[in-house]
């Protein structure tokens, strides 16, 4: 089966320049180096990483927001790095984008019913009319009223705001929808509630999902397989599943140790990761992350590890992955007790319907 976005070796390097008279280049950040992935139809594929790894970057240049410095993007098997005009507009209408601030992301001087319906100006999807139904139609599907249209942004709280961006994001109809860290920036107890609804949406309609975090304990909840980025690079893909019960790459198990645990008696066994993310204009010869590894040996420091297949889908890039330890698994990891709370509520009402 062809999926509906497939991104090979795609890279994005910032030139750096010095000189008030001459500037000339002294440098290059990599900001992304090389990655690729695939997301089918229907499907939550999440890419998680700690903030500045790449993973905003990635998903910008999966949707042509930037331009790639190298490497393909396929959309529904169609390369789509070259294309542009009508060609590229017809592209943005199958997919969108969420973005991670739900305050900066709105125009504070349009209605919520005008930044809704503003996509479907612009690319000339039916009359004023229309338009005006179809919003109140999207706002009743992220749990909002019909006069709420007639409101501005400043009056929301955020999780409202986001429901808002969300509604925005369909108003195209879109088969693929990037969520650019959409809980990140919301209180742990609207979490929850963002989460199940975008759950609920990809049910209703269909969609896939890229969806960007830094938290795991949300990714549990929410992805199908999930792609661990560390400085421009993949290092770890599998199913949800696969990952969270037997993780290869030493990154990813010191992200999951991270998650918050809502039993005292395990927060103390989280040993952090230690040292500093590597400069992406610096990056160490061999493996990036062997600066940082607790099981670093010597062919980490000097060859540079291919992301490649052990079993059942799972991938990594390790060159220890057979002979590190079993890691141990902690089920009862999650999010913060109350956004726990809260999603078992909502699971709870769900069923009951």
């Amino acid at each position: 089966m062809t999926p509906l976005l497939e991104v090979r070796d795609l890279a994005k390097h910032y030139p750096v320049k010095s000189g008030i008279v001459v500037a000339r280049q002294v440098g290059t950040v990599r900001a992304v180096d090389g990655v690729s992935f695939a997301v089918n139809r229907g499907e939550t594929l999440a890419l998680v990483g700690e903030s500045g790894c790449g993973k905003s970057t990635t998903a910008r240049l999966a949707l042509r927001l930037i331009e790639p410095s190298a490497g393909s993007i396929h959309f529904d098997g169609r390369d789509v790095t070259r294309i542009g005009g009508a060609a590229l507009r017809a592209l943005r209408r199958r997919a969108q984008i969420v973005f991670q601030d739900p305050y900066a992301s709105l125009n504070p001087r349009l209605n919520v019913g005008d930044a809704i319906a503003e996509p479907m100006a612009v690319h000339g999807i039916g009359n004023a009319a229309s338009r005006r139904a179809r919003v109140e139609e999207l706002l009743g599907l992220v749990g909002l009223a019909p006069f709420h249209a007639a409101r501005f942004p400043h009056e929301f709280s955020g999780g409202q705001r986001q429901r808002i961006g969300i509604a925005r994001a369909l108003s195209m109809q879109p088969e693929l929808i990037v969520c650019d860290e959409p809980v990140s920036a919301l209180d742990v107890s609207i979490q929850a509630q963002v989460v199940n609804l975008l759950k609920d949406l990809q049910r209703r309609f269909g969609l896939a999902y890229l969806f960007i975090a830094h938290d795991l304990a949300v990714v549990k909840h929410v992805a199908d397989r999930v792609a661990v980025m560390y400085l421009g690079r993949i290092v770890e893909v599998a199913s949800k599943r696969a990952l969270f019960a037997a993780p290869r790459h030493p990154y990813t198990r010191a992200l999951l140790a991270a998650i918050p645990h809502p039993d005292p008696e395990r927060r103390g066994r989280v040993t952090p990761l230690g040292g500093d993310v590597p400069s992406p204009m610096a990056i160490p010869p061999g493996c990036r992350f062997h600066t940082r590894c607790p099981a670093v040996q010597a062919i980490c420091r000097e060859q540079d590890p291919a992301l490649r297949p052990l079993a059942d889908g799972h991938q990594v890039a390790c060159h220890l992955a057979e002979t590190l330890p079993e890691a141990v698994s902690d089920t009862g990891a999650g999010f913060a007790p109350a956004a726990a709370r809260r999603l078992a509520l909502f699971a709870k009402a769900r069923a009951a319907v």
